[in-house]
């Protein structure tokens, strides 16, 4: 066992110690899940045949005697856990979701157990402050002279309505400008509490953003495009989305060239590649694109421009377009190198 894990391994057990009776050491582990799944008032009075209402006072004076205990300096094996997650949350911005906490201490990707461990500690030391997991926020852990739970949850709700009033992700900087940190680090640190917000190729957005937060492949194709901004064929977009920090990457080719022709959003410009409409591409043969450009123009053009025009919105060969300029049911040429609508 590492140096890391055996000083909150100590500081767990040491806690653990300072609660007299069997059965209150029993509601407070299984509560936090400190051995195995956390459980719930109603699952733990069933256990101990006793009700919820019962399980929640006893477990809430086991923490107020947790943290008295800890005040006064009587579980000597915590101040050791408590300078060492206040020294890696120093690093990570002064607060942090447990989760990445977590994995930091431990240098590794932690289990549900290590987590709940230092999420107990968390709770009763007297350097720290907890933020508890709910719909809107992650379960969290945060130096406390940098605020209370309250005053956390402020934070990130402050980062949420700045992001929603701007209707687009922003960049740390840009956040940065907006808000009043000591460093981008810090506002990172905080969003990453909110479950509200989501982030992806460095920057942040509502979760329920595609751009930040893609659920399926279409969203994800979506993503790749956007920052390639730029028509790409499918294998690239295939390999760009399983090298990516996408969630459920692993898609076969040819799922995304079915999604791609699928979706409006996305349009075929030439053979095998892809862009996006809202680029001014649209969909079409190239005597349908043909057609349009010279309808717009209102008049005849001439064989270059009709080809320069093409070639704009469409990823072809020269010769392609002009093969299709010899269509005289669609088209006439009404002098040596000029064309109108037939």
């Amino acid at each position: 066992m590492d140096q890391n894990a055996e000083i909150l391994k100590k500081a767990i057990s040491g806690s653990l110690k300072i609660i007299e009776q069997d059965r209150e050491r029993e509601i407070i582990s299984r509560r936090f899940g400190l051995k195995s799944n956390k459980q719930t008032l109603e699952e733990i009075g069933e256990m101990l045949s006793i009700t919820r209402e019962r399980v929640r006072q006893l477990e809430k004076a086991i923490l107020i005697h947790l943290q008295v205990s800890a005040e006064e300096n009587q579980i000597p094996e915590l101040a050791a856990a408590e300078k060492l997650l206040v020294r890696n949350l120093t690093e990570m911005g002064r607060v942090a979701k447990l989760s990445d906490l977590a994995d930091k201490v431990y240098n590794r990707d932690t289990s549900a157990v290590q987590r709940a461990g230092i999420y107990f500690i968390a709770t009763f030391a007297k350097n720290l402050t907890v933020v508890e997991e709910n719909d809107r926020y992650n379960a969290a852990v945060g130096i406390a002279d940098y605020g209370d739970s309250l005053e956390l949850r402020e934070r990130v709700d402050k980062i949420v309505e700045v992001i929603q009033k701007n209707k687009e992700p922003m960049t740390l900087d840009q956040l940065d400008n907006v808000l009043d940190y000591e460093h981008p680090d810090h506002i990172k640190a905080v969003a990453s509490i909110s479950k509200l917000l989501a982030t992806l190729n460095g920057v942040w957005g509502l979760a329920k953003w595609p751009s930040v937060n893609p659920r399926n492949i279409r969203d994800k194709i979506f993503v790749i495009l956007e920052s390639h901004k730029q028509p790409m064929h499918f294998s690239e977009i295939a390999a760009e989305i399983k090298e990516s920090n996408f969630k459920r990457k692993n898609v076969t080719v040819q799922a995304i060239h079915n999604e791609l022709i699928k979706d409006p959003r996305f349009v075929l410009i030439g053979r095998g590649i892809y862009a996006l409409s809202s680029w001014g591409y649209k969909k079409g043969t190239i005597s349908e694109i043909i057609t349009n450009i010279l309808e717009n123009a209102g008049k005849p053009l001439s064989r270059e421009e009709i080809v320069k025009q093409v070639l704009r919105t469409r990823k072809v060969k020269e010769t392609t377009i002009l093969l299709n300029l010899q269509n005289k049911k669609l088209f006439k040429k009404i002098d040596r190198n000029l064309y109108t609508l037939a």
